[in-house]
């Protein structure tokens, strides 16, 4: 079966896989696109390239592309480690041959590295990486020239440091309020997540709460009427019908109050009363009794070990057949099997009513369909329907996985 939330995660893990290789994709084309600007700067003619051209061994003119363009392979996943490789590329060029960093090629890596050391680094890191540029920037234009590619005219020295500086502090500063921006959204979409599962949750739990309000009321209620109706019509004493009403309607009252104390403050949960269990059945069967409905009881295996969510499930199971037996059978006697085999409990309520069929609607409302939803719980199911020789059937058949089983009782 297919819940809601596992289509919902199963799209989001499609949208983030994607998310991924397209993220990939982008990395590796800047990775390939500064190398090879700059290596086509390095091996290729200086009046095609429009800088000066580069000089120095062979080993530090093929390792070049890989530390200042290559580098850009890593702009997302090891932004600091980029800004590192790109300007220990550019101190070797300028202090092992006395180049000029100047032209399009080397424009175009530092540009890029400089916005994705903001927009990808920590904060911490991005300011560290600009921190230890200045002096670099510093030593490399004692031994040569640091001009970008908009920088004015032929200035030199300190002025074309400071405005090589300046142009990357601008990139850098766009991706720094790219990078806040981006962590903005995502906090917003997780608070957003947290919200829509908040309120799932709470859904939940109100329907958790009408299930069991309905199973409550609606049992007690079926046997406070059919007692009253029963001493009316026999015209005897109606005091010992009367002791049987009262208690009913304790009971209805304190499971009900139960429910709406535990509305009013959760925190109070665990000191109320625990909820129903298989080992109430028989009180269940005799107060059934007692309105009037004959029940024979059979609880086949040892129950005792049950997770509570199994346990209550079973008891709310078997309560609503019986009252639906209560008002819509007529004289009758209903059988309640339970059976625990093979990691499954069974559920069978049978009765042999000749009720008439149209008051079996209500069957179809939130009775049945709270009964289904608690053995769907499970993974289970459940079948309801008149017999073949007569009366009613209410089947249920609960698996207990690991993940049941594991389950702690309260």
């Amino acid at each position: 079966m297919a819940w809601p939330g596992d289509t919902v995660g199963g799209m989001q893990a499609v949208r983030r896989l994607a998310g991924d290789h397209q993220e990939v994709i982008v990395d590796a084309g800047m990775g390939i696109a500064g190398a090879g600007l700059i290596a086509f700067a390095t091996w290729g003619s200086p009046r095609l390239i429009g800088s000066e051209a580069v000089a120095g061994p062979s080993w530090l003119l093929a390792v070049l592309p890989l530390l200042v363009g290559g580098s850009l392979l890593l702009r997302r996943r090891a932004p600091l480690l980029m800004w590192l490789a790109t300007w220990a590329g550019l101190a070797m060029l300028c202090l092992l041959a006395d180049n000029l960093v100047r032209g399009l090629a080397f424009t175009f890596a530092l540009f890029a590295a400089a916005y994705a050391l903001g927009a990808h680094a920590s904060f911490r890191h991005a300011a560290a990486g600009m921190l230890l540029t200045a002096p670099v920037m510093v030593v490399i234009s004692d031994r040569g020239e640091l001009a970008l590619t908009f920088s004015a005219g032929e200035q030199g020295g300190q002025s074309s440091v400071l405005l090589a500086l300046m142009q990357l502090l601008a990139f850098w500063l766009v991706g720094v309020f790219v990078h806040a921006r981006r962590q903005s959204a995502s906090l917003a979409a997780r608070s957003e997540a947290l919200q829509r599962q908040a309120e799932q949750a709470a859904a939940a739990e109100r329907a958790r709460i009408a299930r069991e309000l309905h199973d409550i009321v609606a049992h007690h209620l079926s046997v406070i009427v059919l007692q009253a109706a029963g001493s009316r019509a026999s015209g005897r004493s109606a005091g010992a019908a009367l002791e049987k009403i009262e208690n009913s309607a304790r009971q209805a009252l304190a499971e009900t109050r139960r429910l709406l104390d535990v509305l009013r403050d959760p925190d109070e949960g665990a000191g109320l009363a625990p909820q129903p269990g298989i080992w109430e059945l028989d009180t269940l069967a005799a107060s059934v009794r007692a309105a009037g409905l004959p029940v024979n009881l059979v609880i086949d295996g040892d129950l005792a070990a049950l997770p509570a969510a199994v346990d209550v499930s079973v008891y709310r199971i078997v309560q609503e057949a019986l009252t639906n037996v209560l008002k819509h059978a007529g004289p009758a006697h209903a059988d309640v099997t339970i059976g625990y085999a093979v990691d499954t409990v069974t559920i069978e309520v049978t009765d042999n009513g000749i009720g008439d069929p149209a008051p079996l609607t209500p069957m179809g409302g939130n009775g049945l369909a709270g009964m289904r939803e608690r053995a769907a719980v499970f993974g289970g199911e459940l079948s309801a329907g008149p017999r073949p020789g007569g009366g009613f059937a209410v089947l249920a058949r609960l698996p207990l996985g690991k993940g049941v089983m594991s389950g702690e009782r309260s």
